[in-house]
């Protein structure tokens, strides 16, 4: 069950979800020409995908894990998701063409990938969550988008024992052409392409009270990418020298 009474102090309304408002049901699975047409968007712009962490038992969509290698020019693994945008989500007025979209998220090229590493929740965290945001808006008839957060709980916790950040916020990646961002499906749909961002508990509460710019500055001025790094310098706490 979904609640949207409550707003932030920045005036955007927060959403606690408890129940899915779905029974489960047989998944939905995307036609070929769709699941390639991202695949080769993604060839295009990013890299060859290596190898896809595919999905076993799937409720609602069917959420793969598509995962490309570092190479020289883009020195880290990218990790994409097909599934999330086979079904629309709910949006609401004002978000007319936001219906679609799909997850990603890059991991340092030392990262623990194998099958064993996998296995540790410390490794295999940044998959779960692309994997669960991806499911989100289907499995409780809402939607996920530009600027959203999403708190690890509440109150929050660390998304692992390796780092102190406690929350995801959603936004477009920028180490990537811009013409990668929305993918045109050619049947009058649009998808679009959002990174998740980890974050720490005081940047989640910059952005509930003020919204996200005064975040997104505080991001540039520290160089926050979509590249996870889980030692970095939290944005809106002072260090002591």
């Amino acid at each position: 069950m979904s609640k949207s009474t409550e707003y932030s102090e920045s005036g955007n309304p927060i959403y606690r979800y408890s129940d899915k408002q779905q029974e489960w049901r047989p998944p939905e699975y995307g036609e070929d020409k769709w699941i390639k047409k991202i695949e080769d968007h993604v060839r295009q712009h990013i890299g060859e995908i290596d190898s896809v962490f595919h999905e076993i038992l799937s409720d609602v969509v069917h959420i793969d894990v598509h995962f490309i290698k570092p190479t020289p020019e883009r020195n880290y693994y990218t990790l994409i998701t097909t599934g999330m945008s086979f079904l629309p989500m709910n949006t609401p007025e004002g978000a007319e063409g936001c219906e679609y979209a799909e997850l990603m998220i890059c991991l340092p090229p030392d990262w623990p990938i194998s099958q064993e590493d996998l296995e540790n929740p410390d490794h295999y965290w940044p998959i779960r969550w692309l994997k669960m945001l991806a499911r989100f808006p289907h499995d409780f008839d809402t939607w996920l988008g530009w600027g959203h957060t999403i708190p690890n709980g509440d109150p929050a916790q660390p998304l692992s024992q390796q780092t102190g950040m406690s929350g995801i916020i959603l936004l477009p990646p920028i180490h990537v052409d811009e013409d990668f961002l929305s993918l045109d499906m050619g049947d009058g749909r649009n998808l679009d392409f959002y990174a998740i961002i980890p974050l720490y508990s005081e940047e989640l509460d910059l952005k509930l009270k003020h919204g996200s710019e005064p975040l997104l500055d505080k991001f540039d001025e520290f160089g926050i990418s979509e590249i996870l790094d889980l030692n970095r310098r939290n944005t809106c706490k002072q260090q002591i020298i």
